[in-house]
């Protein structure tokens, strides 16, 4: 990372803090905000409407609020005592007021209750809108991103926290602050980790292996070996196009792929390009031929393999069922066995992402998308992060710019800083055919490769991974996508989200995973019939893919082959362009 010039003058600090704001509200990441801004005014205006018509409901609940207000000053004054009942505290997982001065201080803890009161009711207001359900989920979500943003422990002046720590460091804290906020508006993004801790090859992605094939999509890994005798079918990896590979390979002691070759596997994976504008035409269909089937034919040839396995996380999962249904059509049975890690086929239900997709927003964002030839990475990653404002955003607002501190180092934020772009003929079709149309779990809907596509003619052996937390796949959706396989399908719910509940080894022996939970009704129904088994779902998938692994043979030698040969050392070139 290069070194940037630190700030001392405060004049000159305020001035360039300006100078960065306007050219970064010009950007794309402003032009987010801003459609957020109008989606929340739009949302609050149809509900003031509704207030008027029938305002019984809403007296009631402003009377309920004024008077919680009126005892929260009583008791403050100690004109009466703090009913312990009525005391306003934090839901469960709220770590922006776990300081003791929060609770010990009269004051602190008056503007910290006063703000619940306020964010509750006006949350409780957009839970009992007369709206349809996703209008609703819309008008709560925009509510919570306006109530986070004006929680006390969001400004200098009202954390205490910060003014203590200001008192000891003599300020110096603060005009490290603005220099840190204005680093991160020169990288067009929070800094969540310290990001010169780590380098692609040298302490993340470290798996030794090597480039053995190259186009203009893809560079792909083969992997040395780590046991002396492998499976005869390789494995190849289908991580998502929206992220980069090595969430699947950050260090040794949680690295997916070095325990998929410690369990004798050889492991191909697929690095995407990042695409820039050159790369605008980019189709669904490229992804497909020129990237997943020539993988699969590149670690089949290498191998000599009759079949492979494979395995697919998120976007990329969306983009394997694809490529199995082409395949299915095609009669072509080269997948012995596939693995679909937090992966949405059907998107009646897109989760959280929703309140980002309509035709409105959609047709807003593909204009931009065509003018630029892309969707940059940072806008994605700002959307993200957006679904967990309070500890992807304002948790490091609070530390990196208010208390001047540097995030720690920690790998899983590294990768989360460093988005890929999506192509603009991709996005496009990616966001009208599966998130507003729904189109892939339709029969004969969409055409891939000349090929008319059903899912449900898929009968290659499937185990499927969700998580009970997951807020971008949700598990109640990628648990309805199961019927619609005729093949010998397993699941697996996985405690936590969507990336701590994949990246979950054996050695750290945390959570716990559900199986064995009766299908014939609903998701709920499974989950309370299943089996709770303690520790990572992976030696559960190892037991799964050895069953559908074939025979043994003594691992190769050599990387590559006479035709493919090792073009440069893994991670690659790929995977370390930046999007920023």
């Amino acid at each position: 990372m290069q070194d940037r010039q630190v700030i001392n003058n405060p004049q000159e600090l305020l001035d360039a803090y300006a100078q960065r704001m306007t050219e970064w509200t010009r950007g794309a990441p402003g032009t987010v905000l801003q459609e957020m801004g109008k989606e929340f005014m739009q949302a609050w205006s149809d509900l003031s409407l509704q207030s008027l018509q029938s305002p019984r409901k809403w007296m009631e609940m402003a009377a309920k609020y004024q008077r919680d207000q009126m005892n929260l000053w009583l008791s403050v004054f100690g004109l009466q005592e703090a009913d312990t009942g009525h005391v306003i505290s934090p839901q469960g997982g709220d770590r922006r007021f776990t300081g003791k001065e929060w609770r010990e201080n009269p004051v602190f803890n008056y503007l910290k209750q006063s703000y619940l009161l306020a964010s509750n009711m006006l949350l409780e207001i957009a839970d009992n809108a007369r709206l349809d359900e996703q209008e609703k989920k819309k008008l709560r979500f925009f509510t919570r991103q306006f109530v986070d943003v004006l929680s006390p422990s969001n400004f200098a002046a009202t954390n205490p926290e910060v003014i203590q720590h200001a008192i000891e460091t003599n300020g110096q804290s603060l005009v490290d602050g603005l220099n840190n906020l204005l680093g991160d508006i020169d990288k067009g993004h929070i800094s969540m980790t310290d990001e010169s801790a780590f380098e692609l090859g040298v302490n993340i992605a470290t798996t030794p292996g090597a480039i053995v094939f190259e186009n203009e999509l893809l560079q792909l890994i083969q992997y040395r070996p780590t046991t002396e005798k492998v499976s005869n079918r390789p494995l190849v990896v289908v991580p998502p196009f929206i992220n980069k590979f090595y969430i699947l390979d950050l260090q040794p002691e949680n690295s997916f792929v070095r325990y998929a070759l410690d369990q004798g596997n050889t492991v191909f994976m697929i690095s995407w390009v990042n695409p820039g504008r050159d790369h605008s035409e980019l189709a669904w269909d490229d992804y497909i031929e020129a990237g997943v089937f020539k993988a699969f034919k590149v670690a089949k040839t290498i191998t000599r393999a009759r079949q492979i396995n494979t395995v697919a996380w998120c976007v990329g999962g969306t983009l394997l069922a694809s490529a199995l249904a082409v395949l299915q059509a095609r009669k072509n049975v080269v997948v012995g066995s596939a693995t679909f890690l937090t992966t949405l086929l059907d998107f009646s239900d897109p989760g959280e992402l929703g309140v980002f997709i309509d035709e409105a927003q959609v047709a807003q964002r593909e204009q931009y998308v065509k003018q630029t030839g892309m969707l940059p990475g940072k806008d994605l990653a700002l959307i993200f992060s957006l679904l967990r404002a309070n500890d992807l955003i304002w948790s490091y607002v609070v530390n990196n710019y208010l208390k001047g501190r540097q995030p720690a180092p920690f790998d899983v934020l590294y990768w989360n800083s460093d988005p890929t772009n999506l192509s603009a003929n991709l996005y496009v079709s990616y966001i009208e055919d599966m998130y507003l149309e729904n189109k892939l779990v339709q029969a004969d809907a969409l055409t891939f490769c000349a090929e008319k596509i059903d899912l449900r003619k898929i009968d290659t052996p499937c185990y499927f991974v969700s998580t009970l937390e997951d807020h971008i796949a949700p598990w109640v959706a990628t648990f309805e996508t199961l019927k619609l396989f005729p093949g010998p399908v397993e699941f697996v719910l996985g405690a936590s989200g969507h990336i701590a509940g994949v990246i979950n080894p054996p050695s750290k022996n945390k959570r716990h995973y559900w199986i064995n939970g009766d299908r014939d009704e609903n998701p709920q129904h499974w989950l309370e019939t299943a089996e709770q088994v303690p520790g990572s779902w992976w030696p559960h998938w190892d037991k799964w893919l050895k069953a559908h692994g074939g025979s043994l043979k003594n691992a190769p030698k050599k990387l590559g082959n006479a035709k493919y040969k090792p073009i440069e050392p893994a991670p690659g070139r790929y995977v370390m362009k930046r999007s920023d």
